[in-house]
């Protein structure tokens, strides 16, 4: 079995603990946060696990094979190269670092200690999103034309990273992993209405080359929570929708028809398809037991994480550049 430290008992850490706990591949061995009335509280519930306030103990304890980290974003360097550099294998929360170089420190480290870093992209291991990843292809959608991407709710205000980096960053990771593309250039406009001048309202278009594109709206200040993403292709389209428990995906067989006929293209002559709609059936198990299982995984049989640093690393990269192109008003950058 994978013995486990994982540090961060705060929003997410819990789930972390309660899967690691839960899974046959891995102990759950240390718990560690630095607040002790919060790491109390948790560590009464898993009292096989060792608690501490400091990430030195993990450093140096032999018997640790992984840690995973679920703290705010910045200190995710600091504690990943920490623990790389003592040779544990890391499972980082989202985004993986603040910058590009940064994360390129950490998959460069991870490369010489022969350790897995792996990211925390929880939507990659989701029924619904691997559901769309093989319907694409499979080439059931055809060409992909564009994504279109709805991320929205009323809270939860971050005060170290933007909307951006907390909600488009789930959006991104998907669209990478469900298409494999990486943008040749993208624009960003954003505003915010506190006086911490952090973005809460964002919008972020990607140019994914040819005539594909993917576009991402996301806000802290929504009356209405919606969770949806639309993969429009020439075949069939997919809606996905997060909120909804029954049918998270639904698959169209919708859409425009153009026809080959060369007097016709010179005309502009457009039908529309309008065809059944369908309902996969979708894997019911939780994402991040799948998640966790996947890291234990990788570590036993040395292969590659679906989101492997390099992958965190590509997300970080856009939305680096994301904040750049705010700044600039929206002006496009190519990356």
């Amino acid at each position: 079995m994978v013995q486990v430290a994982v540090i961060g008992c705060g929003y997410w850490g819990p789930n972390l603990i309660r899967n690691f706990s839960a899974c046959s591949q891995t102990a759950l061995r240390v718990i560690c946060d630095r607040d002790s009335a919060r790491l109390a509280r948790i560590s009464s519930q898993y009292p096989a696990a060792a608690a501490t306030a400091d990430p030195e103990e993990i450093w140096s304890r032999s018997d640790i094979d992984a840690v995973a980290i679920a703290t705010p974003v910045r200190t995710h360097f600091a504690l990943a190269r920490a623990a790389l550099a003592s040779g544990k294998h890391v499972l980082l929360e989202k985004p993986m670092a603040q910058t590009v170089a940064e994360s390129r420190e950490l998959v460069d480290l991870a490369a010489e200690q022969r350790k897995v870093l792996m990211v925390d992209h929880t939507y990659l291991y989701t029924g619904a999103v691997r559901k769309i990843k093989q319907l694409l292809d499979d080439g059931a959608l055809g060409e992909l034309y564009y994504v279109d991407s709805v991320r929205i709710n009323l809270g939860l205000f971050q005060h170290d990273v933007n909307v951006l980096w907390d909600l488009a960053v789930h959006d991104i990771a998907v669209v990478g992993y469900v298409t494999g593309l990486t943008p040749r250039s993208l624009t960003a406009t954003g505003t915010s209405h506190t006086e911490n001048r952090i973005e809460d309202v964002a919008y972020l278009s990607l140019d994914l080359g040819g005539s594909l594109m993917a576009s991402f709206h996301v806000n802290w200040l929504s009356p209405v929570k919606i969770r949806r993403t639309i993969f429009a292709g020439s075949k069939q389209s997919v809606v996905f929708d997060d909120l909804n428990p029954d049918e998270k995906v639904r698959v169209y067989d919708r859409g425009i028809e153009v026809s080959r006929d060369p007097e016709a293209i010179r005309n502009v002559l457009i039908g529309y398809r309008t065809g059944d709609v369908w309902i996969p059936k979708l894997e019911m198990s939780e994402a991040l037991q799948q998640m966790v299982s996947h890291f234990a995984d990788c570590i036993q049989k040395g292969t590659r994480p679906i989101s492997d640093g390099e992958a965190g690393m590509q997300v970080v990269k856009i939305l680096e550049a994301a904040d750049r192109s705010i700044k600039a008003q929206g002006g496009r950058v190519v990356l």
